[in-house]
């Protein structure tokens, strides 16, 4: 319907192509306004005309039409009033197709998505919550629009931090605490390090030489790495489990290390590489940036080195068009780094197919986390309390449901999901329990009630699936207005995808609930008038299924009942 709008208007407007019309095409403020405005203000100056005057000359020209049942002159506007029938059958027509939303933008296209990424031998905790809810929920995103995406853990598995684990498990830990602990004792003597650490430096030194001794493949030191690796992927599954989140690879930064002297080399080759103070550095001045550390002192390589490793490995292996990377905000200068690095070793793809997404901080009533200090918020620990007050409200408002613990999973899971992604991703997270949980306002229990709301409707009338309606019987406002609302879907995702931001869905998502209520309150469904029934459960039907697919973008699910 708005391309033919955008045609009525060419064929009254010559001067202007069918591009720039679209750009300028608006929709009006309210309701009683129409459904589409053209601004005259820019035909002003090539017509030499009042725009009030050149928006009433549009208005007669285009007149009657099929399409609209009105073309108005409102002052510098043209407002125009869509045929609703026409409109309403266009919309239905539209937005009850299976496969609505999808897109085939990416299809024969790959994308690498490295989300998550926690650095082994230490609890997974709220700070790694908004990076995997982020890649998730891109997953599903850029999956919607055709792509084949790969969802890479880029596991913190290697570095000087496992020297320091090595040397604290061997002055204050035991197999047996350990095996008895698991994470926990880790995390325990990985803090206990740094406590001493800072009294007596020449631990540092002996956890660079221990991480030297992996780097070199000491047969002990890969043992304890292992073992300690082990134990940090079982928690970590748990916690995607809880989550329902998936990954295509889980090669970490040891998955790279044999693949860092290729890169050392290429960049030596190409005059890239410079020795400063014993180590090697590609100097970056030139670009306003510090310099990217390649190898240090001791000749061992460096995150830094395993990224670009992990680059050229993903580029052979997947032929990606993009590869994206999901890290805090914190990371922007390092991911900066490494991509000026790649271009300037002659591969042009870098500019505009490396990507980093950054986000904000994470807090539970202020605060930032900090593995080091021992500060931390357990990612596990959020979750299940999360489930449990939802739990609570459920054994006080309806303790007979159906399949209590999966509804109060699916909500407490969804609601910590919700609250995430709701606002743009650079914003800083703060965890109010209240607002989260909460029925009312803009929160994930809130949508998924209204989920529930709808299968609660269509289980009463017993009906799951129209197929032919009356369409004369769809001329109120709440229902045009929530169609109209739905048929954003594709442009959302879209939209969403460019800009990499979920809480572009997760608004739209709100928004279409929002309307949906407005809608079931205005309009009762069990009618005895069977066409008006037929047709507001058609409404109900895709409303339902629209906020159910949206959610799932967010990697929410949806109980039937609540």
């Amino acid at each position: 319907m708005k391309n033919t709008i955008i045609n009525l208007i060419h064929q009254g407007v010559n001067e202007l192509d069918i591009e720039t019309i679209e750009g300028l095409l608006e929709i009006p403020p309210k309701e009683d306004m129409g459904d589409f405005a053209f601004p005259c203000f820019q035909l002003a100056k090539i017509l030499k005309k009042a725009p009030n005057m050149i928006a009433a000359d549009i208005a007669e020209k285009i007149g009657d039409a099929k399409e609209v049942s009105k073309v108005v002159a409102m002052g510098p506007y043209v407002n125009f009033y869509l045929n609703k029938e026409i409109y309403v059958n266009n919309l239905l027509e539209q937005v009850s197709s299976n496969t609505f939303g999808d897109l085939e933008v990416g299809k024969g296209k790959t994308i690498c998505i490295d989300y998550s990424s926690p650095n082994v031998a230490k609890k997974f905790h709220v700070g790694h919550l908004r990076t995997t809810l982020i890649g998730n929920s891109l997953y599903h995103i850029f999956e919607k629009m055709g792509y084949k995406v790969e969802r890479i853990n880029h596991l913190g598995d290697w570095g000087t931090q496992f020297g320091k684990l090595i040397v604290a498990y061997k002055k204050w830990g035991s197999r047996e605490a350990v095996e008895e602990n698991g994470i926990a004792e880790l995390m325990k003597i990985y803090v206990k390090f740094h406590e001493e650490a800072e009294k007596d430096d020449t631990l540092n030194d002996e956890a660079r030489a221990w991480f030297l001794k992996m780097e070199q493949g000491n047969e002990e030191a890969l043992e304890i790495w292992e073992w300690f690796k082990e134990i940090s992927l079982i928690e970590y599954h748990r916690i995607y489990d809880i989550l329902g989140v998936g990954f295509d690879s889980f090669a970490g930064e040891s998955f790279y290390r044999d693949k860092t002297g290729a890169v050392v080399e290429e960049l030596t080759q190409k005059g890239l590489l410079v020795e400063s103070d014993g180590a090697n550095i590609v100097p970056l001045d030139d670009y306003d940036m510090a310099p990217c550390l390649i190898t240090k002192k001791d000749g061992s390589s460096i995150y830094a080195t395993r990224d670009l490793a992990a680059i050229f490995y993903r580029k052979n292996t997947y032929n990606f068009d993009k590869c994206i990377y999901v890290t805090g905000l914190e990371q922007k200068l390092h991911f900066a780094q490494v991509f000026k690095v790649v271009e300037l070793m002659g591969y042009e793809w870098a500019k505009e197919n490396l990507i980093h997404v950054p986000y904000g901080l994470v807090s539970l009533e202020g605060g930032k986390l900090s593995t080091r200090s021992g500060n931390i918020i357990y990612a596990e620990d959020i979750l299940n309390e999360s489930v449990n007050k939802i739990k609570e409200v459920i054994e006080e408002k309806n303790p007979d449901i159906k399949d209590k613990d999966d509804v109060a999973h699916k909500v407490g899971i969804g609601a910590i999901i919700f609250n995430d992604l709701y606002n743009q991703r650079i914003k800083d997270v703060i965890f109010n329990w209240d607002k989260i949980h909460s029925f009312d306002g803009e929160t994930g229990p809130y949508v998924q009630y209204t989920y529930a709301r709808a299968a609660s409707v269509l289980r009463k009338t017993g009906i799951n699936q129209v197929e032919d309606i009356d369409i004369s019987c769809i001329t109120d406002e709440a229902s045009l207005t929530l169609l109209k609302d739905i048929a954003r879907f594709p442009s959302v995702i879209e939209n969403a995808a460019n800009r990499l931001e979920p809480s572009v869905v997760a608004r739209f998502v709100m928004s279409v609930a929002q309307n949906f209520n407005h809608f079931y309150h205005e309009n009762q469904c069990n009618v005895e008038d069977e066409k008006l029934k037929l047709a507001r459960i058609k409404i109900v039907i895709i409303a339902k299924n629209t906020i159910k697919e949206g959610l799932r973008l967010l990697g929410i699910q949806c109980p039937e009942q609540m």
